[in-house]
């Protein structure tokens, strides 16, 4: 099973940044942003270098459970470990747009923006979540940052509190016809015709990881540079043979360091974090 341990390392060894051009021949993408998500999961699976596309399928039919789309969370997940969430940034200090889905520090099967696709996959009911964050120009992709959900986003309950409040607001509006919806809100039939009706829907945004942890690093002008920052306690549950690799890399350019960072739910608890920083230089 891989993990995101193997996909630093598989990075650090294909060091590739020009990821457009690398795929738009191969396979055809529109777009840099379907460019980052297919760098993403090849560096899962080991199929950065890799030309031939039966494989790349078959080695991800192996490792993954469900590849998602836009409009439903999450991006991948990991058969029997963690789910992936790609989001893409042109500028390398902006926000992210989560759009209707507030952040999460997990991933529940319960969700109601998951699909029974999604749900039904393999036996599941969480999974850690994470972020995936390109800066990217028209063509490559300038840094990487690779962060769990649990020391990102806070508790899933302080944002559906906010959530509910709004709704249970729009609820008590006197003379509207409302209707069920996952979104915030909808109310139906507000002209005197009966003819227009009304979608309230969330658009969240989190900071971008570049600045949330800017106390950890400063980043560089490097062509290329991938952070990940993952919990200790997560970091200690993966396999040896993979804390082995990522350790024994031999890769200058590769370091890991010991951490703190602040807990999202108290930032008067601190938790332990592996900072882990490849540098592509020239």
């Amino acid at each position: 099973m891989t993990n995101i341990l193997e996909a630093i390392v598989n990075i650090a060894q294909n060091p590739i940044y020009t990821i457009r051009s690398l795929y738009s021949a191969r396979n055809r993408v529109n777009n840099i942003g379907e460019a980052l998500e297919t760098f993403v999961k090849d560096a899962f699976v080991n199929t950065i270098q890799n030309e031939d596309e039966l494989e790349k399928m078959r080695r991800y039919s192996e490792e993954f459970s469900w590849l998602g789309n836009q409009n439903h969370p999450p991006d991948i997940m990991i058969k029997g470990g963690d789910a992936i969430e790609v989001k893409k940034t042109q500028t390398a200090n902006s926000d992210l747009a989560l759009n209707s889905s507030y952040p999460k520090s997990t991933v529940q099967s319960i969700s109601k923006l998951i699909t029974q696709s999604c749900r039904t996959c393999e036996d599941w009911t969480e999974k850690d979540l994470i972020y995936c964050i390109g800066h990217t120009t028209d063509d490559s992709i300038k840094s990487l940052w690779m962060v769990y959900g649990n020391i990102y986003a806070a508790n899933h309950e302080i944002y559906q509190i906010i959530k509910q409040k709004i709704t249970e607001g729009i609820n008590e509006i006197p003379n509207v016809e409302l209707a069920e919806t996952n979104e915030l809100g909808r109310v139906n039939r507000v002209d005197p015709l009966g003819i227009t009706n009304l979608r309230i829907r969330g658009m969240w945004q989190i900071q971008n990881p570049r600045r949330v942890f800017n106390y950890l690093y400063t980043p560089s002008s490097n062509i290329f540079e991938l952070v990940a920052i993952i919990p200790t306690a997560k970091y200690e549950s993966f396999p040896s043979e993979s804390k082995t690799k990522v350790e024994t890399l031999g890769n200058p350019n590769l370091t890991i360091k010991n951490v703190q960072v602040k807990d999202p739910n108290n930032p008067a608890n601190l938790i332990d974090a592996k900072l882990i920083v490849f540098k592509l230089t020239e």
